[in-house]
């Protein structure tokens, strides 16, 4: 069976390669996701939430570039908090918990949606390839499919192993068959693979949980969005709840490290060293004698709990054993056990800065298979590879984002560089430029590369020109405005803040730490020029945020620009590394391996000095 010819053809229906078919799409390519069950499109493996620390920035980025991810968050969302406003803007970071039913419901409509998308639920088991470059892909049922363009967001499904204690089977996530043939086919093509673990706790029937014996978690009194679209504003949350282990726990737990196949050696892979299963906690820090266990909710309807923080995969037997001795869980009964999952990923140092493979030309990778964790890191990668693919069929210029524009140009720039030994997670620390890369800023930053690409609409666009409008006419109002020391100083002195001696600018008080715009706006002066004007709440945040971390946002620009002089300096592809004797032997092979496309990106990877970096540059004629 051979089917029509595509122009990209997307290999997975997960989080990576629901945002590669739809940026695809309407980039004006004709796009087919291909996945094994069209019933799970945009499923939520693990964790029904979107966001958190730095992924919440994200997914903040991910709608600014015209993605899919913050506008079905909002759709489904059940409860939004605003994590580390204790820290400072940087640092700031939107986590939505979701519906998961309703998320993947809502992928999988917003993806019919779009008419240059068609659909088709088969396994893909062969890549085809000619002179180096890919022709398409041949499926388990045989049928040929052609096209100009392949990305693989296989996801946790290469050749997937789950484990329960003693207990292996084939899977890419309970319920679900893995994945074959792609891992066998691609390393005859001359890639190099690897295995990874990853895990996922057991899930609970909340009838049976005593929320009164545990800590309820509530969301923000006023919820934010992700998306800056239009999406619905959140008017009713469902609550989350915390309790603990304890030494009784943990010493069931430690009952079934002998049949554990993370102790046994059964588990031989890497698994995320930031998110251990809670027999790992136990071990690593057996000093401690209790860890936090989050009881979420699955859904508005659902009674299903995810239990946070109790990642595993001990013998069920003992999972139950150890939940019933946690506060709150005594009577619990599991929907399923917490298992853990090896499968095949591909050192993303094998790609491109467009995620396209060095081997196979208009070949992509996007996701899990680049040896990443979350949705976030994953929708990130499948919405550029998405983006590029569809780009390089039509002969334009690729977008690639610089570690100064956004954190998906850190999170991208990172594993081509770096590669990784074990699943890659993004955390603000990171990023060097984190107070540049802010969630609150991702639309100022982004939206104009995306309504220049064709994504963003001339409406998102009009919103983001009169937000900006808005936000430098304040900070001018604000920095040519004076204030007497008469309606100043008791504000000052309710707030514990020193007292002016005499009439000063409204910005010089804003600087200070304790003092918000909030705080002034009953000043004549202010409340005249602000309550007319009808500001919303993002411009009044862009105005304090600006005026507040001037000093540092202009230090991180200097520092950008200093980056940049060496991210414009392009190394021919067929730069010969071998005729420079004067770096180490190991930046020698490191380069040659890597091929960097620019000197910042030699200049990053582990092994290369900055010495290395100055010979290059004279041998380039620099």
């Amino acid at each position: 069976m051979i089917l029509e010819k595509y122009d990209v053809i997307v290999v997975g229906g997960g989080h990576a390669g629901s945002e590669a078919a739809a940026a695809a799409a309407n980039l004006g390519s004709k796009t087919l996701l291909i996945t094994m069950n069209l019933q799970t499109i945009g499923q939520m493996s693990c964790n029904p939430a979107m966001g958190g620390i730095a992924k919440g920035q994200i997914v903040r980025e991910i709608d600014a570039l015209g993605g899919l991810s913050g506008i079905v968050t909002d759709k489904t969302m059940i409860q939004f908090k605003m994590l580390n406003l204790s820290k400072g803007p940087a640092m700031w970071s939107p986590r939505a918990q979701s519906d998961r039913m309703r998320f993947s419901e809502e992928w999988r409509l917003q993806l019919e949606s779009i008419p240059n998308l068609d659909f088709f639920q088969d396994m893909v088991v062969e890549l085809l390839t000619e002179n180096d470059q890919i022709i398409g892909v041949k499926t388990y049922m045989g049928a040929v499919i052609y096209s100009k363009a392949v990305i693989l967001t296989n996801g946790t499904f290469l050749n997937g192993l789950i484990h329960i204690g003693n207990k292996q089977f084939g899977g890419g996530r309970m319920g679900e068959k893995a994945a074959f043939g792609i891992t066998e086919n691609l390393v005859k093509l001359g890639f190099e693979a690897g295995r990874m673990k990853t895990g996922t706790p057991p899930r609970v029937d909340g009838r049976s949980i005593d929320f009164s014996k545990m800590e309820e978690q509530k969301g923000d009194s006023n919820p934010q969005k992700f998306s800056y679209t239009n999406t619905p504003k959140l008017d009713k949350q469902r609550s989350c709840y915390i309790t603990y282990t304890n030494v009784k726990v943990h010493e069931v737990l430690r009952e079934g490290f002998e049949r554990s196949p993370l102790f046994n050696g059964t588990i031989k892979s890497t698994g995320p060293r930031y998110c251990p299963s809670i027999e790992d906690k136990i071990n690593r820090f057996a000093d401690r004698e209790r860890h936090q266990i989050f009881a979420e909710p699955e859904g508005w309807q659902t009674v299903e709990f995810y239990i946070n923080g109790f990642s595993t995969s001990l013998p069920d037997d003992i999972q139950i054993k150890a939940l019933q001795l946690i506060p709150g869980f005594e009577k619990a009964k599991f929907f399923r056990p917490g298992y853990a999952i090896e499968y095949d990923y591909f050192p993303p140092t094998q790609l491109k800065n467009t995620l396209e493979t060095k081997n196979i030309n208009h070949l992509y990778f996007a996701g899990q298979i680049n040896g990443t964790t979350g949705y976030e890191e994953a929708a990130a990668q499948g919405l550029m590879a998405g983006i590029n693919a569809s780009l390089k069929i039509q002969n334009k210029e690729p977008l690639v984002l610089k570690r100064n524009e956004a954190y998906i140009g850190v999170l991208i720039d990172d594993l081509i560089t770096k590669g990784t030994e074990e699943p890659y997670r993004m955390f603000t620390s990171r990023a060097e430029y984190r107070m540049s890369l802010r969630q609150d800023n991702a639309d100022e930053r982004l939206t104009p590369l995306s309504y220049t690409l064709g994504l963003a609409s001339s409406q998102r666009m009009q919103n983001l020109d009169k937000k900006i409008k808005q936000t430098n006419n304040c900070i001018d109002f604000i920095k040519s405005t004076s204030i007497t020391k008469e309606e100043t100083n008791p504000i000052l002195l309710q707030k514990n803040s020193t007292p002016i001696s005499q009439t000063v600018k409204v910005d010089s008080i804003l600087i200070r730490p304790n003092i918000y715009l909030k705080d002034l706006e009953n000043i004549s002066s202010i409340n005249d020029y602000i309550k007319p004007n009808h500001f919303s709440d993002e411009v009044l945040e862009q105005v304090e945020i600006k005026i507040k971390y001037k000093g540092y946002i202009d230090k991180e620009l200097e520092n950008v620009e200093k980056l940049n002089r060496l991210e414009n300096i392009k190394i021919p592809s067929n730069f010969d590394y071998s005729k420079l004797n004067s770096i180490s032997t190991e930046a020698k092979q490191k380069l040659m391996k890597f091929k960097p496309e620019t000197i910042g990106q030699a200049s990053r990877i582990s092994g290369v000095s900055p010495s290395d970096i100055n010979v290059l540059l004279i041998y380039m004629g620099r």
